[in-house]
Protein backbone atom coordinates (compact mmCIF):
# COMPACT_ATOMS: atom_id res chain seq x y z
CA UNK A 1 0.00 0.00 0.00
CA UNK A 2 3.41 2.29 0.85
CA UNK A 3 4.60 1.45 -2.15
CA UNK A 4 1.47 2.37 -4.85
CA UNK A 5 1.14 5.72 -2.88
CA UNK A 6 4.81 6.51 -3.49
CA UNK A 7 4.06 5.80 -7.13
CA UNK A 8 1.29 8.00 -7.18
CA UNK A 9 3.00 10.58 -6.00
CA UNK A 10 5.90 10.26 -7.84
CA UNK A 11 3.78 10.07 -10.85
CA UNK A 12 1.88 13.25 -9.91
CA UNK A 13 5.18 15.43 -9.42
CA UNK A 14 6.78 14.22 -12.44
CA UNK A 15 3.50 15.36 -14.21
CA UNK A 16 3.72 18.68 -12.18
CA UNK A 17 7.42 19.14 -13.24
CA UNK A 18 6.06 18.54 -16.78
CA UNK A 19 3.52 21.10 -16.38
CA UNK A 20 5.58 23.43 -14.93
CA UNK A 21 8.17 23.60 -17.47
CA UNK A 22 5.99 23.07 -20.68
CA UNK A 23 3.92 25.98 -19.75
CA UNK A 24 5.65 27.89 -17.65
CA UNK A 25 9.51 28.96 -19.72
CA UNK A 26 11.72 27.93 -16.68
CA UNK A 27 14.68 27.52 -19.16
CA UNK A 28 14.35 30.87 -20.82
CA UNK A 29 13.59 32.41 -17.15
CA UNK A 30 17.15 31.03 -16.21
CA UNK A 31 18.97 32.55 -19.10
CA UNK A 32 17.83 36.00 -19.06
CA UNK A 33 18.97 36.19 -15.31
CA UNK A 34 22.12 34.67 -15.99
CA UNK A 35 22.37 37.83 -18.58
CA UNK A 36 21.13 39.93 -16.03
CA UNK A 37 17.98 40.73 -17.41
CA UNK A 38 15.21 40.95 -14.56
CA UNK A 39 11.87 39.05 -15.91
CA UNK A 40 9.71 37.54 -13.28
CA UNK A 41 8.31 34.17 -13.86
CA UNK A 42 4.35 35.49 -13.42
CA UNK A 43 5.45 38.46 -16.57
CA UNK A 44 6.38 34.90 -18.28
CA UNK A 45 3.04 33.64 -17.03
CA UNK A 46 0.83 35.96 -18.01
CA UNK A 47 2.70 36.28 -21.78
CA UNK A 48 1.26 32.79 -21.92
CA UNK A 49 -2.12 33.47 -20.87
CA UNK A 50 -2.32 36.13 -23.24
CA UNK A 51 -1.09 34.10 -26.49
CA UNK A 52 2.68 36.08 -26.29
CA UNK A 53 5.55 33.91 -27.25
CA UNK A 54 7.80 34.40 -24.42
CA UNK A 55 10.90 33.74 -26.35
CA UNK A 56 10.29 36.43 -29.00
CA UNK A 57 10.06 39.14 -26.19
CA UNK A 58 12.78 37.99 -24.13
CA UNK A 59 15.33 37.19 -26.57
CA UNK A 60 15.09 40.10 -28.37
CA UNK A 61 15.04 42.26 -24.73
CA UNK A 62 18.17 40.26 -24.19
CA UNK A 63 19.55 41.44 -26.88
CA UNK A 64 18.67 45.38 -26.23
CA UNK A 65 20.01 45.19 -22.68
CA UNK A 66 23.53 43.80 -23.86
CA UNK A 67 23.50 46.59 -25.97
CA UNK A 68 23.42 48.98 -23.43
CA UNK A 69 19.36 49.61 -24.64
CA UNK A 70 16.43 50.54 -21.82
CA UNK A 71 13.49 49.24 -23.42
CA UNK A 72 10.99 48.22 -21.34
CA UNK A 73 9.14 44.80 -21.97
CA UNK A 74 5.33 45.62 -22.36
CA UNK A 75 6.35 48.11 -25.08
CA UNK A 76 8.28 45.17 -26.99
CA UNK A 77 5.00 43.09 -25.77
CA UNK A 78 2.81 45.74 -27.05
CA UNK A 79 4.37 45.68 -30.25
CA UNK A 80 4.04 41.74 -30.63
CA UNK A 81 0.57 41.90 -30.14
CA UNK A 82 -0.06 44.47 -32.56
CA UNK A 83 1.47 42.62 -35.28
CA UNK A 84 4.65 43.96 -35.16
CA UNK A 85 8.20 42.08 -35.67
CA UNK A 86 10.00 42.41 -32.03
CA UNK A 87 13.15 41.13 -33.04
CA UNK A 88 13.96 42.92 -36.09
CA UNK A 89 12.86 46.12 -34.35
CA UNK A 90 15.81 45.74 -31.72
CA UNK A 91 18.21 44.59 -34.27
CA UNK A 92 17.08 48.35 -36.30
CA UNK A 93 17.45 50.18 -33.07
CA UNK A 94 21.23 48.62 -31.85
CA UNK A 95 22.09 49.31 -35.48
CA UNK A 96 21.29 52.88 -34.90
CA UNK A 97 22.29 53.15 -31.92
CA UNK A 98 26.20 52.29 -33.07
CA UNK A 99 25.77 54.16 -36.50
CA UNK A 100 24.94 56.92 -34.21
CA UNK A 101 21.08 57.56 -35.84
CA UNK A 102 18.29 59.25 -33.75
CA UNK A 103 15.94 56.36 -33.88
CA UNK A 104 13.79 56.00 -30.61
CA UNK A 105 12.09 52.35 -30.30
CA UNK A 106 8.02 54.67 -31.24
CA UNK A 107 8.97 55.60 -34.52
CA UNK A 108 10.85 51.97 -35.17
CA UNK A 109 8.10 50.37 -33.99
CA UNK A 110 5.58 52.50 -36.15
CA UNK A 111 7.96 51.96 -39.29
CA UNK A 112 7.40 48.20 -38.81
CA UNK A 113 3.60 48.51 -37.93
CA UNK A 114 3.74 51.04 -41.71
CA UNK A 115 4.88 47.63 -43.43
CA UNK A 116 8.33 48.54 -43.86
CA UNK A 117 11.74 47.08 -42.88
CA UNK A 118 12.70 49.16 -40.34
CA UNK A 119 16.46 47.20 -40.08
CA UNK A 120 16.95 47.61 -43.84
CA UNK A 121 16.10 51.29 -43.62
CA UNK A 122 18.77 51.43 -40.75
CA UNK A 123 21.19 49.64 -43.57
CA UNK A 124 20.21 52.07 -46.08
CA UNK A 125 20.22 55.72 -44.03
CA UNK A 126 23.97 54.05 -43.18
CA UNK A 127 24.82 52.82 -46.24
CA UNK A 128 23.22 53.74 -49.33
CA UNK A 129 21.71 51.91 -52.71
CA UNK A 130 21.40 51.87 -55.58
CA UNK A 131 18.27 51.92 -57.52
CA UNK A 132 19.13 51.25 -61.35
CA UNK A 133 16.20 52.53 -63.75
CA UNK A 134 14.63 50.86 -66.55
CA UNK A 135 15.66 52.01 -70.28
CA UNK A 136 13.90 55.42 -70.83
CA UNK A 137 13.43 56.26 -74.08
CA UNK A 138 12.55 60.25 -75.16
CA UNK A 139 13.02 61.69 -78.11
CA UNK A 140 14.81 65.28 -79.12
CA UNK A 141 13.44 68.18 -80.84
CA UNK A 142 15.48 66.55 -84.05
CA UNK A 143 12.69 63.06 -84.53
CA UNK A 144 15.48 60.92 -82.84
CA UNK A 145 14.83 58.61 -80.02
CA UNK A 146 17.61 58.54 -77.02
CA UNK A 147 17.60 55.58 -74.46
CA UNK A 148 18.83 56.45 -71.28
CA UNK A 149 19.61 54.36 -67.96
CA UNK A 150 20.29 56.18 -64.93
CA UNK A 151 21.85 55.08 -61.29
CA UNK A 152 19.81 56.25 -58.31
CA UNK A 153 21.72 56.37 -55.00
CA UNK A 154 19.40 57.37 -52.32
CA UNK A 155 19.69 57.38 -48.76
CA UNK A 156 17.06 56.16 -46.18
CA UNK A 157 15.16 59.02 -44.39
CA UNK A 158 13.97 57.79 -40.98
CA UNK A 159 11.95 60.86 -40.33
CA UNK A 160 10.17 60.10 -43.59
CA UNK A 161 9.50 56.64 -43.31
CA UNK A 162 5.92 56.69 -42.44
CA UNK A 163 3.90 57.75 -45.30
CA UNK A 164 6.89 58.53 -47.54
CA UNK A 165 6.79 57.23 -51.14
CA UNK A 166 8.88 53.99 -51.89
CA UNK A 167 11.36 53.20 -54.48
CA UNK A 168 8.68 53.39 -57.37
CA UNK A 169 8.13 56.78 -56.90
CA UNK A 170 12.18 57.53 -57.42
CA UNK A 171 12.38 55.47 -60.51
CA UNK A 172 9.44 57.09 -61.70
CA UNK A 173 10.04 60.53 -61.37
CA UNK A 174 13.20 59.93 -62.20
CA UNK A 175 12.37 58.37 -65.59
CA UNK A 176 10.10 61.59 -65.66
CA UNK A 177 12.68 64.16 -65.62
CA UNK A 178 14.77 61.83 -68.04
CA UNK A 179 11.98 62.30 -70.38
CA UNK A 180 11.43 66.02 -69.98
CA UNK A 181 15.66 66.82 -70.25
CA UNK A 182 15.89 64.57 -73.65
CA UNK A 183 12.72 66.19 -75.02
CA UNK A 184 13.73 69.80 -74.66
CA UNK A 185 17.31 68.70 -76.47
CA UNK A 186 17.37 70.86 -79.62
CA UNK A 187 19.43 67.61 -80.91
CA UNK A 188 19.88 63.71 -79.78
CA UNK A 189 23.89 64.83 -80.70
CA UNK A 190 23.93 67.42 -77.28
CA UNK A 191 22.30 64.62 -74.96
CA UNK A 192 25.36 61.90 -76.61
CA UNK A 193 27.91 64.49 -76.18
CA UNK A 194 26.91 65.88 -72.00
CA UNK A 195 25.14 62.50 -70.78
CA UNK A 196 26.08 64.46 -67.05
CA UNK A 197 23.56 67.61 -68.40
CA UNK A 198 21.02 64.55 -67.87
CA UNK A 199 21.83 63.92 -64.52
CA UNK A 200 22.34 67.99 -63.18
CA UNK A 201 19.01 68.72 -64.45
CA UNK A 202 17.45 65.89 -62.81
CA UNK A 203 19.22 65.87 -59.88
CA UNK A 204 17.72 70.10 -59.45
CA UNK A 205 14.08 69.31 -59.48
CA UNK A 206 14.71 67.51 -56.05
CA UNK A 207 12.87 64.40 -57.27
CA UNK A 208 12.73 62.98 -53.33
CA UNK A 209 10.76 65.10 -51.99
CA UNK A 210 7.74 63.36 -50.04
CA UNK A 211 9.59 60.27 -50.20
CA UNK A 212 11.40 57.95 -47.75
CA UNK A 213 14.78 58.58 -48.99
CA UNK A 214 17.16 60.77 -49.94
CA UNK A 215 18.62 61.33 -53.44
CA UNK A 216 22.60 61.58 -53.11
CA UNK A 217 22.77 61.47 -57.23
CA UNK A 218 21.88 60.59 -60.20
CA UNK A 219 24.42 59.24 -63.11
CA UNK A 220 23.86 58.04 -66.42
CA UNK A 221 24.91 54.47 -66.90
CA UNK A 222 24.39 54.42 -70.58
CA UNK A 223 23.25 56.33 -73.46
CA UNK A 224 22.14 55.34 -77.14
CA UNK A 225 20.48 55.99 -80.15
CA UNK A 226 16.87 54.83 -80.86
CA UNK A 227 14.55 55.23 -83.99
CA UNK A 228 14.14 57.60 -85.87
CA UNK A 229 10.73 58.31 -84.73
CA UNK A 230 10.57 62.20 -86.99
CA UNK A 231 11.43 59.88 -89.88
CA UNK A 232 8.45 57.56 -88.98
CA UNK A 233 6.04 59.73 -88.14
CA UNK A 234 6.33 61.94 -91.34
CA UNK A 235 6.58 58.50 -93.37
CA UNK A 236 3.33 57.18 -91.71
CA UNK A 237 1.65 60.76 -92.18
CA UNK A 238 2.73 61.00 -96.07
CA UNK A 239 0.59 57.50 -96.06
CA UNK A 240 -2.18 58.38 -94.68
CA UNK A 241 -2.62 61.27 -97.14
CA UNK A 242 -1.74 58.45 -99.76
CA UNK A 243 -4.63 57.05 -98.69
CA UNK A 244 -7.00 59.54 -98.36
CA UNK A 245 -5.88 61.02 -101.84
CA UNK A 246 -6.73 58.13 -103.21
CA UNK A 247 -9.94 57.60 -101.19
CA UNK A 248 -11.02 60.80 -102.95
CA UNK A 249 -10.06 60.00 -106.28
CA UNK A 250 -11.99 56.86 -106.34
CA UNK A 251 -14.85 58.56 -104.77
CA UNK A 252 -14.48 61.45 -107.75
CA UNK A 253 -14.36 58.47 -110.19
CA UNK A 254 -17.66 56.78 -108.60
CA UNK A 255 -19.18 60.24 -108.93
CA UNK A 256 -18.30 60.66 -112.62
CA UNK A 257 -19.42 56.84 -112.85
CA UNK A 258 -22.11 57.60 -111.87
CA UNK A 259 -23.13 60.85 -113.83
CA UNK A 260 -22.17 59.28 -117.14
CA UNK A 261 -24.10 56.57 -116.39
CA UNK A 262 -26.92 59.08 -115.82
CA UNK A 263 -26.35 60.98 -118.80
CA UNK A 264 -26.57 57.92 -120.92
CA UNK A 265 -29.78 56.96 -119.29
CA UNK A 266 -31.55 60.02 -119.93
CA UNK A 267 -29.98 60.43 -124.03
CA UNK A 268 -31.77 56.84 -123.64
CA UNK A 269 -34.75 58.14 -122.40
CA UNK A 270 -34.63 61.09 -125.28
CA UNK A 271 -34.35 58.78 -127.78
CA UNK A 272 -37.01 56.77 -126.89
CA UNK A 273 -39.33 60.35 -126.78
CA UNK A 274 -37.72 60.87 -130.55
CA UNK A 275 -38.61 57.68 -131.50
CA UNK A 276 -42.07 58.00 -130.40
CA UNK A 277 -42.36 61.48 -131.58
CA UNK A 278 -41.16 60.37 -135.22
CA UNK A 279 -43.46 57.63 -135.40
CA UNK A 280 -46.21 59.96 -134.64
CA UNK A 281 -45.54 61.81 -137.73
CA UNK A 282 -46.72 59.69 -140.45
CA UNK A 283 -50.06 59.86 -138.60
CA UNK A 284 -50.36 63.52 -138.04
CA UNK A 285 -49.68 63.64 -141.97
CA UNK A 286 -52.23 61.24 -142.94
CA UNK A 287 -54.77 63.44 -140.80
CA UNK A 288 -53.43 66.77 -142.10
CA UNK A 289 -54.00 65.26 -145.35
CA UNK A 290 -57.53 64.29 -144.27
CA UNK A 291 -58.30 67.25 -143.07
CA UNK A 292 -56.97 69.45 -146.09
CA UNK A 293 -54.59 71.13 -143.78
CA UNK A 294 -51.82 70.73 -146.08
CA UNK A 295 -51.96 69.69 -149.67
CA UNK A 296 -50.55 67.20 -151.92
CA UNK A 297 -47.87 69.34 -153.44
CA UNK A 298 -46.48 70.10 -150.15
CA UNK A 299 -45.99 66.49 -148.97
CA UNK A 300 -44.40 66.10 -152.35
CA UNK A 301 -42.02 69.21 -151.31
CA UNK A 302 -41.38 68.03 -148.61
CA UNK A 303 -40.17 64.79 -149.73
CA UNK A 304 -38.08 66.14 -151.78
CA UNK A 305 -36.04 68.04 -149.17
CA UNK A 306 -35.99 65.04 -147.16
CA UNK A 307 -34.31 63.31 -149.88
CA UNK A 308 -31.78 66.24 -150.75
CA UNK A 309 -30.65 66.34 -146.86
CA UNK A 310 -30.44 62.77 -147.09
CA UNK A 311 -27.65 63.19 -150.50
CA UNK A 312 -25.90 65.67 -149.08
CA UNK A 313 -25.33 64.07 -146.03
CA UNK A 314 -24.21 60.88 -147.82
CA UNK A 315 -21.59 62.77 -149.97
CA UNK A 316 -20.52 64.34 -146.83
CA UNK A 317 -19.51 60.97 -145.20
CA UNK A 318 -18.02 59.81 -148.30
CA UNK A 319 -16.07 62.74 -148.77
CA UNK A 320 -14.60 62.03 -145.70
CA UNK A 321 -13.62 58.77 -145.69
CA UNK A 322 -11.66 59.66 -148.82
CA UNK A 323 -9.89 61.90 -146.87
CA UNK A 324 -9.52 60.90 -143.47
CA UNK A 325 -6.53 63.85 -142.03
CA UNK A 326 -8.57 66.65 -143.57
CA UNK A 327 -10.44 68.63 -140.87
Amino acid sequence: MFELSFLVMLVFIILAVVILFTFIPVGLWISALAAGVKVGLFTLIGMRLRRVTPVKIVMPLIKAVKAGLDVDISKLEAHYLAGGNVDRVVDALIMAQRAGIDLIFARAAAIDLAGRNVKEAVMVSVTPKVIVTPIVAAMAKNGIQVKATARVTVRANIERLVGGAGEETIIARVGEGIVSTIGSADSHKNVLENPDSISKTVLAKGLDAGTAFEILSIDIADVDVGKNIGAELQTDQAEADKKIAQAKAEERRAMAVASEQEMRARVQEMRAKVVEAEAEVPRAMAQALREGKIGVMDYFNMQNILADTSMRENIAKTSNSDNPGKE
